[in-house]
């Protein structure tokens, strides 16, 4: 069996790419990582060194023109500054709503284009690194079971039955899925979170917020500081 993994060159695709290199060998995997306009490219920096730790092929895709109408703050084409705080805090302040960091549908095309990809290189499943923190509510809508089980049905059809799309994290928190990556000696000082493209993680947006905390609870510290 050959799969895709899509990876941020984050916590959660990297111990996703980990656990696949792990079952499957590297010869039967491949990251594939987007760039999709934004505010720095940390994180592709990132996923390239991953995917070069783990010796897997390494595909990057260029989605930039379709958020062009995105007001997403992740991206270089809007004016909104990246908030601070946990997710929870932003969605009491958002009533409810998708965070400001949510980038409409990316997922929903992330594995559209990763299932084109995915076909072409006659693999059988793409996985993503998707958890249940990601939802925090509809922070992140496309994060969600019902999206999951939505968007693998519709790839698995819409391939002739070839393909399925798997999120193992989906019932972990980010705190299980550190402890996965732990497990499975994931390189987490080459990976990167922070929205913010500084020398060092800001510590201040949600996403260093919750990856600070998963390596709390696992009570070790996160090497990707040290660095």
């Amino acid at each position: 069996m050959k799969a895709l993994v899509l990876s941020s060159g984050g916590v959660d695709s990297s111990t996703c790419l980990a656990l696949a290199a792990d079952k499957l060998g590297k010869d039967n995997v491949i990251s594939l990582s987007m760039y999709y306009g934004q505010k720095h490219d940390r994180e592709l920096k990132a996923a390239k060194q991953l995917a070069a730790h783990y010796g897997v092929e390494h595909i990057v895709m260029d989605l930039t023109p379709i958020f062009q109408f995105s007001d997403s703050s992740l991206l270089k084409n809007s004016d909104k500054n990246i908030p601070s705080g946990s997710y929870s805090l932003q969605q009491i302040e958002n009533d409810g709503k998708p965070v400001s960091t949510y980038v409409p549908f990316r997922n929903g095309l992330f594995l559209s284009c990763a299932a084109s990809i995915a076909l072409s290189k006659e693999c059988e499943i793409i996985y993503y690194g998707a958890h249940s923190d990601d939802v925090a509510g509809d922070a992140y809508p496309d994060c969600s079971t019902a999206f999951n089980d939505a968007i693998n049905k519709a790839i698995y059809e819409g391939s002739g039955r070839q393909l399925r799309v798997e999120a193992p994290f989906l019932n972990l928190n980010k705190a299980d899925v550190v402890k996965k990556g732990l497990e499975l000696e994931v390189p987490f000082e080459l990976t990167w979170s922070c929205y913010e493209g500084g020398e060092k993680p800001c510590g201040a947006c949600a996403t260093c917020i919750d990856r600070a905390k998963a390596f709390e609870l696992n009570g070790v510290e996160d090497p990707a500081i040290k660095r």
